[in-house]
């Protein structure tokens, strides 16, 4: 599913960012960079999941993280935040990304004097018994990087993935559900509250699928019960929610390769000026 969004074409489950020949299909922050754009991604995964490899790594299966990783290393993205420090293996030198795992230096003002950062706070996905950054911390500080290294550029494009809301429906476990979906509901407010101080920002927030089948009942109290009709990806229909220039291209019913399309056609994509990105 995310490659339908990131290339706006269908391919075999598990490919990333290839079809199903396993050609190269370029992505959103690759088309975009060569119009003088900056890319960010966030992910309470880790950073080589499927949803965020597919916006920058090539490869016929999303397991081959290690592989997911060293493209991530070399590709466009400018910050990336999430888990995934087992897959990584970088040497540090001049060209280099700047790595940091401890939420500690996940700050804005020492990151901005970086080209490129990556951010790596567990050995997979996140885990909040630990105490990891949030979702909400990490794209506040992805879109203060993004805001700060676009200044000289045409703009930036940043997704922001709430991961563990799936495993959440996978596990039947509504608890785990709640608190992921209160850090994700926190995270599109700041993204709104950006959008509405820069006028000329647009946020879509959707899903890749529905997980769980989760049913809410006619209260009972102060309770409300729920019911799970799955483990599994179910077929609920999939929303999508547009705030900003563009959004009105958003509405109906579309599949879901057509946010690609859409992205593209909200910018004017093919009328933007090549353009190389000074910071």
């Amino acid at each position: 599913a995310a490659t339908s969004w990131s290339t706006g074409v269908k391919t075999i489950n598990r490919y990333l960012a290839v079809d199903a020949e396993k050609k190269f299909l370029p992505t959103i922050p690759e088309l975009l960079s060569t119009k003088g754009y900056k890319s960010g991604l966030v992910a309470t995964s880790s950073i080589t999941h499927a949803t965020p490899a597919a916006f920058y790594a090539h490869i016929d299966s999303r397991y081959k993280e290690k592989e997911i990783a060293n493209m991530l290393v070399n590709s466009d993205i400018d910050i990336a935040l999430g888990g995934g420090a087992e897959f990584f293996d970088v040497t540090p030198s001049e060209d280099s990304p700047f790595m940091i795992y401890d939420k500690e230096f996940l700050d804005s003002n020492l990151l901005s004097s970086k080209k490129q950062v990556i951010g790596l706070f567990s050995e997979d996905g996140l885990d909040r018994r630990l105490g990891p950054p949030t979702q909400l911390e990490m794209t506040d500080v992805a879109l203060s990087f993004l805001e700060e290294k676009s200044q000289n550029c045409t703009g930036f494009f940043l997704m922001s993935e709430g991961s563990q809301i799936d495993w959440a429906g996978h596990d039947n476990n509504v608890e785990y559900m709640l608190v992921e979906f209160t850090d994700f509901d926190a995270t599109v407010q700041a993204a709104t509250d950006f959008a509405v101080a820069n006028q000329e920002t647009l946020i879509l927030v959707t899903a890749d699928h529905a997980t769980g089948g989760l049913v809410l009942q006619r209260p009972k109290g102060s309770k409300i019960p729920a019911q799970w009709t799955t483990g599994s990806h179910d077929l609920s229909p999939i929303n999508i929610y547009a705030y900003g220039p563009g959004a009105e291209i958003f509405s109906g019913v579309m599949d879901n390769t057509e946010i690609f399309d859409r992205i593209l056609q909200a910018l004017d994509y093919e009328n933007l000026d090549s353009a190389n990105c000074s910071n």
